[in-house]
């Protein structure tokens, strides 16, 4: 078991370590990483304008209600419009995010990251901890805003990779074990429904 955990935690580094780079929150040791033509080594601000990420652990206040965190970082992003409606938390829109269900508060995080028309999504493990319905249900809020966005998560379960992704890469042993459509790594890679590895999808 204890090795087990450390392969988990070594693998969710490495994943830590990409994100953090894309995002610019770490500098590269070497190459670079090209996201719309626009080089990270060089263009990071006008890389941000256009990033949302959703962290696997909810970044929320608990003190502010959902509408004032969509407002507060919709005025640091400029929105195109707060998607309370798409997520399903317009009727929750006066609540306190201290007193909203773990499912809620993933969709709140989830919207925040859509916020602005962003173009590039991060969506570190979004089904974590909740329940069933709610992972459907979150899976529904990514399926609906896939249209103009590189959307990049990921998870462990295999069957949301298939549902939500165009492509999946598949990590092992910190490095790239294959790469491709899930019907082609269903025919080429033996794969168990709950991956040990981390399944970085691109939807």
């Amino acid at each position: 078991m204890s090795g087990f955990l450390l392969f988990f935690n070594f693998l969710y580094y490495l994943f830590f370590c990409f994100r953090s780079i894309l995002t610019g929150l770490f500098p590269t040791s070497s190459g670079t990483i090209i996201v719309y033509d626009k080089d990270i080594r060089t263009d990071q601000e006008v890389i941000r304008k256009n990033m949302g990420i959703c962290m696997q652990h909810n970044v929320l206040f608990n003190y502010l209600t959902t509408k004032e965190h969509l407002l507060l970082y919709g005025y640091i992003k400029m929105p195109e419009g707060q998607p309370l409606g798409v997520t399903g938390l317009y009727s929750h829109r006066h609540k306190l995010a201290g007193s909203l269900s773990g499912g809620m508060k993933r969709k709140l995080s989830i919207a925040i990251a859509l916020l602005g028309g962003s173009r590039v999504v991060i969506l570190d493990e979004p089904t974590t901890g909740v329940d069933p319905c709610s992972r459907r249900s979150i899976w529904e809020i990514i399926s609906k805003n896939k249209k103009g966005r590189t959307i990049i998560l990921s998870t462990h379960h295999l069957d949301e990779a298939e549902v939500l992704s165009d492509r999946i890469a598949f990590l092992e042993h910190g490095g790239l074990k294959c790469c491709g459509s899930p019907f082609y790594l269903k025919e080429t890679c033996s794969l168990s429904p709950f991956c040990p590895e981390i399944l970085v999808c691109l939807c």
